[in-house]
């Protein structure tokens, strides 16, 4: 009876621990992939802003007319992106709940882009994400 229950036990330990560490790791790096995914869907978007901004000396305006098609990936689920005007970008991903904000600045002619995003721990570095 003893040794039953403590069979018992050390598999109810084994499937907290798969619960409790493995399967988080595996959803992290699900919204890993998928934020590195909507900071690179954004990228057409964002050389339309630059060469607009670029054209026009200044940012006004640079996104009225940029428009970003939402994707559907069987992994990530719905991805979207809205331009805004002044050619800010913002993403997100509700699947893993991720989201993203691309913004241009416009310092000697050329545009350059300041990306933050949330969660932190799915970011890329380049969207102020950990290495």
């Amino acid at each position: 009876m003893r040794t039953a229950l403590l069979i018992i036990a050390v598999l109810a330990l084994a499937g907290f621990l798969a619960v409790a560490v493995v399967l988080p790791q595996m959803a992290g790096s699900e919204a890993k992939d998928a934020a590195q995914a909507l900071v690179s869907g954004a990228d057409a978007a964002k050389q339309q802003v630059a060469a607009a901004a670029e054209k026009a000396g200044n940012l006004s305006g640079s996104g009225k007319d940029v428009k970003v098609a939402t994707r559907s990936d069987a992994k990530h689920g719905e991805l979207k992106w809205i331009v805004e005007a002044n050619g800010a970008i913002r993403g997100w991903n509700e699947k893993n709940a991720i989201e993203i904000s691309l913004s241009p600045a416009l310092q000697g002619g050329k545009v350059s882009w300041n990306c933050r995003g949330y969660p932190i721990t799915a970011m890329p570095a380049a969207c102020g994400g950990k290495s």
